[in-house]
């Protein structure tokens, strides 16, 4: 196991498979304690295990709806309990409610808001409180998306919602800052998950419109997100990066 994340600890929010999984192994694989959230208690068991049989003790999994502002003061309060601080917050849950801009109901609407927008802001108010007491720093992560970005059939409340932790990010520099906190974000592509990989066509499609001939691999995701988060990236806050393979370069859309 690494060091580079040495005493450092970690929540990582929709993390029982795909990226947030991703990004939790390779956190505990490089020296961190991780509390490793879903939504789902069965994908929250199973993905805390895999990382605890390579990695004892390192990661421990709460399953909850990270839309809740209590059960993420509980996530909070469990990472201190557990591993005695927390420095880092990643807020990757998220869902995504594709539908007709004509018909989309509130319901969808809500849905979408509720997790993307307020699970990700105050994920990052209760951990930033937490981070400013212990007078150390440390570094809050937001997950957007190229819908952020590029105008995506069928997706505009998904990418309204994206394109606002963006500025969220921009905005809590003003508020951060002063206590040696970075926030920044990351936008995936088309990545390779296992929600992704059940529509059969998804790897062709994209391979065939990304510039650089394939979508991402969760690891692809996962070190960008751990270079924000390390100390090599201590003087970049407020900023997003775009992991696409230049697809938003070109835009060309799957549908066609």
């Amino acid at each position: 196991m690494g060091n580079t994340f040495h005493q450092q600890v970690a929540i990582v929010t929709g993390a029982g498979q795909g990226i947030g999984y991703e990004i939790c192994l390779e956190l505990v694989k490089n020296g961190a304690s991780v509390i490793l959230n879903d939504v789902d208690e069965e994908l929250t068991s199973q993905a805390t295990a895999k990382i605890n049989n390579q990695y004892k003790g390192h990661c421990y999994g709460i399953a909850g709806n990270a839309a809740d502002p209590a059960f993420i003061q509980q996530m909070v309060e469990s990472a201190v309990k557990k591993f005695g601080r927390l420095t880092i917050a990643i807020a990757n849950a998220g869902i995504t409610v594709f539908g007709d801009f004509f018909t989309y109901t509130p319901e969808d609407l809500q849905k979408v808001t509720n997790l993307n927008l307020g699970g990700s802001f105050f994920l990052a108010q209760a951990a930033s409180r937490q981070i400013i007491k212990q007078k150390e720093g440390g570094t809050i992560l937001f997950m957007s998306s190229v819908t952020g970005h590029q105008a995506h059939k069928n997706l505009a409340a998904y990418g309204m919602t994206k394109a606002a932790l963006e500025m969220l990010a921009k905005s809590l520099v003003v508020e951060l800052s002063p206590h040696k906190i970075t926030v920044n974000t990351i936008a995936p592509g088309a990545t390779l998950t296992e929600r992704t990989m059940q529509d059969t066509s998804y790897e062709k499609t994209w391979s065939s419109i990304t510039p650089l001939g394939r979508p991402a691999y969760t690891s692809d995701i996962a070190g960008a997100a751990l270079f924000l988060i390390s100390e090599k990236a201590r003087h970049i806050t407020g900023q997003s990066i775009v992991i696409d393979g230049g697809w938003t370069c070109i835009s060309p859309s799957p549908y066609e």
